[in-house]
């Protein structure tokens, strides 16, 4: 069976999911970073970006917001392009680590392995990773460029972010010199944790995220700039990694709700991909105790039960131009 949807379909259903979640209080700001506490908590958007390129968008889609742990999506992918999948697998892994994205324990659990290139020891080995070896500014260009490629437009540094991450990481630091000692950081230790400290200090839209996403859902192929950013065969790969750990401890429960690869961050905004459909994204900064979005969540639960696009549906979605509004269950 073939689901079908039309523009005006999935536009209604987002201004829905934004009239039932706008409101709600629930969560809070991440605290540990300064800059993120004082982000305003009532910002709040949501964005689909279809395989034609257009933006479906309602709400704040054009603030810029801390990228914080998204940024670990296009890291993995650059350094799979670089090295290829089975490469990442084996020096990083491809595991759910079950525990906080920060956590020190797991890499002990792991015997000596960062598990996977979606949490912050995995995403900074990836970092130490992405050539050229021992640059620090043409690896930081190789990142920042295939990013701007990914979401098809230009995007900075949020500086005092990035002095906030930078004065507060002493966790970060503990987690890459502990990869030192396994053997699992592959270039400088510091130019690997500020790479990542920069690249989670990247200030992003939603607007952005999706089109970032529906690049990923279209096999590597910018649906608005048309230029192929990987190759084809990453696409199950990153949706893969996505699906089995991008809300940490909550995947589980994330993926069980709305059967949908996706990777939240601290900054507030989740990066939702439907292969071969569409990209979504929501921002909204309060947080549950995962350090993911409340609302951002719940918003794209109720777009991904109401359009059917779980992949674990019997049903596939297509956008097409013909299809009526489903009735309200």
């Amino acid at each position: 069976m073939i689901l079908k949807l039309d523009k005006q379909q999935i536009r209604t259903v987002l201004e829905e999911a934004y009239a039932r979640c706008k409101n709600d209080t629930q969560g809070k700001n991440a605290d540990y970073i300064p800059y993120l506490a004082g982000v305003p908590a009532t910002l709040f958007g949501i964005a689909a970006c279809l395989p034609d390129g257009e933006l479906l968008t309602v709400g704040d889609t054009d603030f810029a917001f801390g990228i914080e742990s998204v940024s670990k999506v296009p890291t993995a992918l650059l350094a799979m392009s670089q090295y290829g999948a089975d490469t990442i697998l084996r020096q990083i892994g491809a595991d759910a680590t079950g525990l906080p994205f920060n956590s020190i324990m797991a890499i002990l659990l792991e015997n000596d392995h960062p598990s996977t290139p979606l949490v912050n020891a995995g995403a900074i080995a990836a970092c130490s990773m992405i050539r050229p070896t021992g640059q620090s500014d043409a690896k930081w260009k190789a990142i920042k460029e295939f990013i701007e490629t990914l979401t098809g437009s230009r995007i900075a540094v949020i500086d005092e972010l990035y002095r906030s991450e930078s004065e507060t990481n002493f966790n970060n630091r503990s987690i890459t010199w502990l990869l030192r000692n396994y053997g699992r950081i592959y270039d400088d230790p510091e130019l690997s944790l500020d790479l990542y400290t920069r690249q989670c200090s990247l200030g992003i839209t939603a607007r952005q995220l999706a089109v970032m996403a529906a690049t990923i859902a279209s096999g590597g192929v910018n649906p608005v700039t048309h230029l192929k950013v990987f190759d084809a065969a990453l696409t199950p790969k990153i949706t893969a990694l996505m699906a089995t750990v991008g809300f940490y401890e909550h995947t589980g429960d994330w993926l069980f709700t709305t059967g949908l690869p996706a990777k939240s961050g601290v900054g507030g905004g989740i990066l939702a991909v439907v292969p071969g459909v569409m990209g979504l994204a929501a921002f909204a900064p309060p947080l549950d105790e995962a350090g993911n979005s409340v609302k951002a969540q719940k918003a794209l639960a109720h777009i991904a039960d109401r359009l059917s696009l779980g992949l674990f549906n019997t049903t596939h979605g297509i956008v097409t131009e013909t299809a009526a509004v489903p009735a309200e269950a």
